[in-house]
């Protein structure tokens, strides 16, 4: 397997799985975790996680840890989460199982319901001395999810979203100067930004409190990278728009295993509806503080539809 690679292509999976002699590619899944391990960032804890899912399309995906020095514990990415946000950044319509290298968190394993037929999902843990597939639903038999709080027809985490972002009302722009921008055209990737975050917001799952919102960074090659907010039934599993943005800068940039390395971001903007009841605007400014403190962030506020 391509070190740093995020994401294995079905006719890549197939192959791989022809290769490492197993029969099912569900069998190949705990071959990966020790790659995904090799990815994690946890220069806090020192304790990485790495996760590899089977989607159903026969895509596979991996996640690992991701931990900001500088920055509370809460704004950390849990390995589960990020193959989740990897998943929905890929298009992939739902995850049949989960190979992971130690038992999920309780904040994992709620994370996880808000996937259509979470407790189906099929979870093994390498670490363990029985490791066998088992279903998500023996590690929360009490659950409590979407199913409790919204209707049958609201569409869950990894299915489509199309949430109203009406029209843009006002920018607040704040940041560092204009040299953040040094070999970049600055209106294009403003430009480019926005869009990113709006097509974020839009993709976002946030059934909960209304509030769609999107995030996205650019690294100093003008590349973009987004994310989309995805919240909890429970709320605080909830993974902010900042957090999955950060996901795919990591996927995309093949992992931050080994030493430490600086983060790339030089601009960022965030997209999310106006007088929100929940707003990203203040994490999204200790998160480029803490790990980017020149980069430049663009506000865009929106009204729905409904309101204009």
């Amino acid at each position: 397997m391509e070190s740093g690679k995020f994401v294995i292509a079905a006719q890549e999976a197939e192959a791989m799985a022809k290769t490492a002699g197993v029969a099912a590619l569900e069998e190949l899944l705990p071959l990966l975790v020790p790659t995904a391990l090799r990815l994690a960032r946890p220069p806090i804890s020192n304790y990485p996680v790495g996760a590899v899912g089977l989607g159903m399309s026969g895509r596979i995906f991996l996640g690992v840890n991701l931990e900001f020095p500088g920055l509370p514990l809460n704004h950390s990415v849990h390995a589960e989460q990020f193959l989740v946000a990897n998943a929905a950044a890929h298009g992939e319509a739902g995850i049949s199982c989960i190979a992971v290298s130690s038992f999920p968190c309780g904040h994992c394993r709620q994370f996880l319901q808000e996937i259509r037929g979470a407790g189906e999902i099929q979870i093994v843990v390498t670490s363990d001395e029985d490791a066998a597939f088992r279903p998500l639903s023996s590690l929360l038999p009490h659950r409590f999810g979407p199913f409790d709080l919204l209707h049958k027809g609201i569409p869950l985490l990894l299915e489509p979203h199309d949430n109203d972002l009406g029209s843009v009302e006002s920018a607040v722009i704040a940041g560092g100067g204009d040299e953040v921008y040094e070999g970049i055209e600055r209106e294009g990737i403003q430009q480019r930004l926005r869009a990113a975050a709006g097509a974020a917001a839009k993709a976002s799952h946030a059934p909960y409190s209304g509030c769609a919102a999107g995030f996205a960074v650019a690294d100093g090659e003008g590349r973009v990278y987004a994310g989309s907010y995805m919240e909890s039934a429970a709320y605080n599993p909830s993974l902010g728009p900042v957090q999955a943005a950060m996901v795919r800068y990591v996927a995309a940039c093949g992992g931050v295993g080994g030493e430490h390395r600086g983060w790339e971001i030089f601009a960022a903007a965030l997209v999310e509806k106006e007088a929100a009841a929940v707003s990203h605007e203040g994490t999204a400014r200790i998160f480029l503080e803490a790990v980017a403190p020149g980069a430049n962030l663009n506000v865009y506020r929106f009204r729905s539809s409904a309101t204009v």
